[in-house]
């Protein structure tokens, strides 16, 4: 079998040329090799050229490729360093937004025309630098309705990594509130709400705002009602005399007082008998009455005719003015006390048990 083969082999050798050159277009030389077998015939070709051209179209697309895929992957990875980078130093330096809390409202001072508040805010800066307070907003509502805003622009700095109480000042003037609202009288308390914006710039992060809330009461104080009840003598002379004054103090607020100190000037017929300041711990609850004996020594005999009046049980006119420092529930006050117009006289002996 393998001898049939070989002769049928050789016999097409034979047959046709197993080799020959040719020339192609382009004037290479071109070579092909053919076996001839009975039904089959195997061919095999080389030429330069077709491989050449599509070889150099391959290789320029896959050029372009390369120059496209390098372009973006450059400007990608340029992305993602910059990012990185940012993130690292987010992390190293360690930017972070501040944080706030209203720690307390102080009236260091009230009496009845207005009251002065200081709300304290305490701020703390988790980053490495200082960072500035551009803007402090704050506004006082009671039941939704305004009672004073304000601006406080560049309200300083909160040092690095550190806290600092930043104080904002208000003032409520009464008889502004007063006139604005009919239905909030003079002896009341009334609810408040507190609200304060802090607008911090932060670097990286950029500017943003801090909002705060707190609640609380204030009063609208209403100063006591004074009365002089009477006049007890102790010691009655023309030339000099002796006496207590009984004086009584309502207080028409919704809070107690605490009386600590008086003071106090009085007129009889329009002549001063003298003052002075006492100093006496009492309780005046609210809406009720307390009574105080007030020392004073004057000359009967400077009161002329007013005197005899008086001894005669003739009523004469006097005056009392003067101030009152009590403690309250929301701080200290200074109240003052005045009565103008008012009467009184000497009582017999048989009016009730004192004798005055």
């Amino acid at each position: 079998m393998a001898g049939n083969l070989e002769s049928e082999i050789l016999g097409a050798t034979d047959r046709e040329d197993s080799w020959s050159p040719s020339e192609s277009e382009d004037g290479r030389e071109r070579r092909s090799i053919s076996f001839v077998f009975p039904d089959l015939i195997f061919g095999m070709s080389s030429s330069d050229k077709p491989e050449s051209v599509e070889r150099e179209v391959k290789d320029k697309d896959h050029k372009e490729e390369d120059k496209d895929g390098e372009k973006g992957g450059f400007i990608d990875k340029v992305k993602d360093f910059i990012h990185n980078i940012g993130e690292k130093i987010e992390e190293a330096i360690g930017f972070g937004k501040p944080t706030a809390d209203v720690t307390g409202i102080h009236i260091p001072s009230i009496n009845l025309h207005k009251a002065e508040i200081i709300v304290d805010v305490l701020v703390t800066n988790p980053n490495p630098i200082p960072i500035p307070l551009v803007d402090i907003n704050y506004l006082i509502e009671s039941d939704g309705r305004k009672l004073v805003s304000g601006l406080i622009p560049d309200a300083g700095t909160i040092r690095a990594h550190g806290s600092e109480t930043v104080n904002i000042p208000v003032t409520l003037i009464y008889d502004d509130i007063k006139n604005t609202y009919d239905d909030i009288k003079p002896g009341s308390i009334i609810p408040y709400r507190v609200k304060v914006d802090l607008i911090v710039d932060v670097p990286v992060i950029g500017r943003i705002t801090i909002p705060l809330e707190k609640t609380g009461e204030i009063p609208i104080p209403y100063k006591p009602d004074i009365d002089l009840d009477k006049i007890k003598f102790e010691k009655f002379s023309f030339e000099e005399s002796v006496a207590t004054l009984h004086l009584k103090l309502e207080n028409k607020n919704d809070f107690d007082l605490g009386l600590k100190t008086l003071d106090y000037e009085v007129w009889l017929s329009d002549v001063s008998i003298g003052g002075a300041e006492l100093t006496k711990s009492t309780k005046i609850e609210k809406s009720g009455i307390s009574y105080i004996d007030l020392p004073i020594t004057f000359r009967p005999k400077d009161f002329g005719s007013a005197m005899w009046d008086m001894i005669r049980g003739k009523g004469t006119g006097y005056t009392m003015k003067g101030n009152i420092n009590v403690d309250t529930p929301f701080g200290p006050m200074k109240l003052p006390i005045s009565k103008e117009g008012g009467t009184t006289r000497l009582k017999k002996g048989d009016d009730d048990d004192d004798e005055d």
